[in-house]
């Protein structure tokens, strides 16, 4: 198995969706806490929360960038670096978990360790080593949890929607249709590119280079030809059509379009940001190198190598869904986790 071995009892599993562990009730201040884990290729995500009024409140959260499929383009496995950050802050999540008695949860890993060919024996040093039952989501259960954690944010209208999450190592867009409580999946597809795998297939190098425009636009139309077979999908006449985007990328343009000096997320999600002001920002961010893009509010050295193929991926989704406004939602898999959790215990959300 690959990574250390435990020298201390392994922990109780965290709880999972197959088999929830439920603390006894004198054990339980809060009886209905829940959790959800989103380990992505860039980052490990967590948030806990209660149901209440129809919706949920949160009552701890906690994000991390772990770059857990840096290199995995050229190796086709998670390196013992990626893994350690990425153990490293399930840790704290397993913490967080436990000290706030989160009685049923969900924790997923995504394109990193689907691809990966030691992605199963990862999932089995995170089990031994933080209690965190990890489950390797399938691309379509992705978009669906997607969905179902943002869609409330979509633009009202009675046209049909693109959601779309640009993750790290791949991209997922849903093409949805007005439903009775959540919007109908009509098709999806997942793209191969998100803004590590992207980067690395087109080098620091040549995105930092004289020639970076040029670098951006292969990165753009690699990223377009990626949608094609899905463009195909799409209809053809698209009146009243609808938007809406849940990444990093686009709480971090949108933030830039704000001209926020750090990040607000009150301000940020929900907005609607007309297109061709998120055009115009990401063709300044490509023609910017590393340091002008790191002094950039919002964007710093820690998103500054990856935001210039998170922006070819959302100009090529623009080029094949011409919305006039594109919606941001700061929320997503977590959230869709927590609502699909809570709706199976009875609560309407």
């Amino acid at each position: 198995m690959a990574g250390r071995v435990a020298t201390t009892p392994q922990p109780e599993p965290i709880a999972g969706p197959a088999a929830p562990v439920r603390p006894p009730e004198w054990r339980r201040p809060h009886r209905h806490t829940y959790g959800a884990v989103d380990l992505g290729t860039n980052n490990c995500r967590l948030l806990i929360a209660r149901p209440s009024d129809g919706s949920f409140t949160v009552v701890d959260a906690f994000s991390r960038i772990v770059r857990l499929g840096e290199g995995l383009t050229q190796s086709g496995k998670l390196t013992q670096g990626a893994m350690d950050r990425a153990v490293s802050a399930l840790g704290v999540c397993a913490d967080k978990l436990r000290r706030r008695h989160v009685s049923l949860s969900r924790s997923v890993a995504t394109e990193a360790c689907r691809r990966a060919v030691n992605g199963r024996e990862f999932v089995e040093r995170v089990r031994n080593e933080t209690g965190i039952a990890l489950e390797i989501i399938s691309p379509q259960e992705e978009a669906r949890l997607a969905v179902l954690g943002c869609h409330k944010l979509l633009e009202p209208g009675d046209g049909p929607a693109l959601i779309f999450d640009i993750g790290g190592g791949s991209t997922e867009l849903v093409l949805v249709e007005p439903g009775d409580e959540t919007p109908r999946i009509k098709a999806w597809w997942s793209a191969p590119w998100g803004v590590v795998s992207l980067t690395e297939s087109e080098g620091r190098a040549a995105i930092d280079g004289e020639d970076r425009i040029a670098a951006y636009e292969r990165m753009r139309h690699r990223a377009r030809d990626s949608f094609s077979r899905f463009a195909e999908l799409l209809p053809s006449d698209k009146p009243g059509i609808r938007l809406l985007g849940t990444s990093g990328t686009v709480t971090t343009l949108a933030s830039v379009h704000l001209a926020l000096p750090s990040y607000d997320r009150r301000a940020v999600d929900g907005l609607q940001v007309p297109i061709g002001d998120m055009r115009r920002i990401s063709t300044m961010i490509a023609e910017l190198d590393f340091g002008g893009r790191s002094n950039l509010p919002c964007i710093g050295a820690d998103r500054a190598d990856l935001v210039v193929a998170g922006c070819a991926i959302l100009e090529a989704i623009l080029d094949i869904w011409p919305a006039e406004r594109l919606g941001v939602a700061d929320r997503g898999i977590r959230e869709g986790i927590l609502r699909s959790l809570m709706a199976r215990d009875g609560y309407q959300l």
